[in-house]
Parts: structure tokens; C-alpha cells; sequence
């Protein structure tokens, strides 16, 4: 059976259901806008401008107070990610021991910028803030795996690999 895309959203007419569902579920409670949210981003993987519309109508909160949540808090993202979400360390230790060339090397290589995804949607990019393996600097993760003491030149065996 195919998803069908919906008409006034991102995605299918699946998610979007799921979210009314959602916003429905939390719409009296107070405090309800980030749990919708997240849920929101648990169907979506992502919270475009027209997710936050919709639960900004349903919820009955400003657009402007919505976006301010979604970009004031990192866990939230505006932009789709990939199947392999690439993170790269750019804390003092990291930056200092070549994070910069890393991730132009690794962006060179994927054909995106940082806060990108790629066509295919295998692989997102983003610059992080330190993750606490600066003995290990340079430092980037491939979802749960971590990569350390890096060099530009392993950064295409490592991309290979996914």
C-alpha cells in the first residue's frame, strides 16, 4: 500500500493524521507546545514551517513563539536529517587539532553544507559543540559511533563504511 502525500503539509497523509492526533491528545494541558513537538518530530524526523502552522492552529500559539522553541532549543531541528546523521565536533580541543578541514573535506565529499542532508537521504551534517572526547580530538559521529583522532585523509574510509 503507497502513502499518499498530503495536500497542506510535508509527508504523508499518515503523519499528518498522527499529528492532529497529537495535538489533540495535548491541546488542554498546560505546558503541551514541546511535548508536541516532540512527538511532531518523531513522525517527521524534522519540524518544517508547515508542521509548526498546523500546531501553531492547533495549539493555538503564536508561529513566532513556536519557531523561537524549535531554534532555541538544539534537540529540535528545522531541517531533514539522514539515515547517517554526521556530527562534527567543533569544541576549542577538536577546532584547534583540524575539525575546520574535516568537515569542508567531509561536506566536499557528501555535495552538502552543514545542516544539510543529502538527496538520498543517507547522510546529514552538523557542526556540534564539544561532545567531551577531547583526548580523542579531532573528533565526529556517524550516529552512536565515534570517530577520533582524525585526519582528512579518513574521511573517505569512514563515509564508506555507511
Amino acid at each position: 500500500m503507497s502513502e499518499q502525500k498530503c495536500c497542506s503539509c510535508v509527508g504523508t497523509k499518515e503523519q499528518e493524521q498522527k499529528l492532529y492526533e497529537v495535538i489533540e491528545k495535548h491541546k488542554d494541558k498546560k505546558g503541551a507546545l514541546i511535548p508536541v513537538l516532540h512527538e511532531a518530530q518523531e513522525i517527521y524526523g524534522y519540524l518544517p514551517l508547515e508542521v509548526q502552522k498546523i500546531i501553531s492552529k492547533g495549539l493555538n500559539v503564536p508561529l513566532t513563539e513556536i519557531y523561537g522553541v524549535v531554534t532555541f532549543y538544539t534537540q529540535f531541528s528545522l531541517n531533514p536529517k539522514g539515515k547517517y546523521k554526521i556530527g562534527v565536533c567543533l569544541g576549542t580541543a577538536c577546532y584547534v587539532k583540524g575539525a575546520g578541514p574535516i568537515i569542508d573535506k567531509i561536506k566536499e565529499k557528501l555535495g552538502i553544507d552543514v545542516g544539510e542532508c543529502t538527496e538520498d537521504g543517507k547522510f546529514s551534517l552538523d557542526a556540534t559543540r564539544c561532545i567531551g572526547a577531547c583526548g580523542l580530538a579531532p573528533v565526529l559521529t556517524i550516529n552512536d559511533d565515534v570517530y577520533g583522532r582524525l585526519s582528512v585523509d579518513d574521511i573517505e574510509g569512514i563515509l564508506e563504511k555507511y
